[in-house]
């Protein structure tokens, strides 16, 4: 019997391996205002172990203009794809908290602002609230909602609420719809902290299912559907045609 070639076989065995066409995987960059509250509940999906190059949420616990200062840094020294800005209205000036989205906008990174606090976000995953409403009654209401005190800076918080979190974010959206033209810091309350857990979602679902292409546009459509969701909206920006990030 004629011996193979081992060079045919060679051949053939780099012929029938599967080549790896997947897109690299985008890095993600949270900067959250608080230091604890904020970066509990985003480490709280359920996203595989990521290496802080891919995926990093930092707590700082800076005001909103000096948050997304340091942001623009880390951006450009740490090449992260996708740089969002958490932070709340609070008892800010008007100018500081608008001009904090502007800055983060025009330099291509997003927001998931809130007005007034982050925990607005808790409350929708159990009612629709339109009516303006001082961050101070917030503690109050999750503490009845939830049927026990709730604390901030809580680690539980996103298992607690995750089988709501759909009416959540149908919440929140109906609340921006609420305003003609969205101008964040007159328009208490909402806030656009939805957009960022999507695109979390679209980030668990496509590690998930194997990084499959179809996963990742979606995850792309998500990441993209924010500008014209809210960005192109935003009252405050001087050219809201104008296409901020990637």
């Amino acid at each position: 019997m004629a011996k193979r070639s081992r060079t045919r076989e060679k051949t053939q065995s780099y012929a029938n391996r599967n080549i790896d066409t997947r897109e690299p995987l985008p890095s993600f960059l949270i900067i959250c205002e608080g230091k604890k509250t904020e970066p509990n509940y985003f480490n709280s999906f359920r996203i595989p172990t990521l290496s802080v190059e891919k995926f990093n949420v930092i707590g700082l616990g800076d005001n909103t203009l000096s948050l997304v200062e340091k942001a623009k840094d880390r951006k450009e020294n740490a090449n992260y794809d996708y740089v969002w800005c958490v932070f709340d209205r609070d008892s800010f000036p008007p100018n500081q908290f608008n001009a904090a989205i502007t800055s983060a906008y025009s330099h291509g990174m997003y927001v998931a602002y809130s007005n007034e606090a982050f925990e607005l976000w808790y409350l929708l995953h159990f009612h629709f609230y339109s009516n303006s409403m001082s961050r101070t009654y917030y503690k109050g209401l999750l503490t009845k909602l939830l049927e026990y005190k709730y604390k901030k800076n809580s680690t539980t918080i996103y298992e607690e609420l995750r089988d709501r979190q759909p009416d959540a974010i149908r919440n929140a959206k109906n609340l921006l719809n609420e305003y003609d033209q969205n101008r964040p810091e007159p328009d208490n309350p909402s806030t656009t902290v939805h957009l960022l857990v999507q695109c979390l979602n679209a980030l668990v679902t496509y590690l998930k299912n194997g990084s499959k292409a179809d996963e990742m546009e979606k995850l792309k459509k998500c990441l993209g559907g924010y500008h014209s969701e809210v960005k192109a909206k935003c009252g405050i920006m001087e050219n809201p045609e104008t296409r901020m990030g990637t």
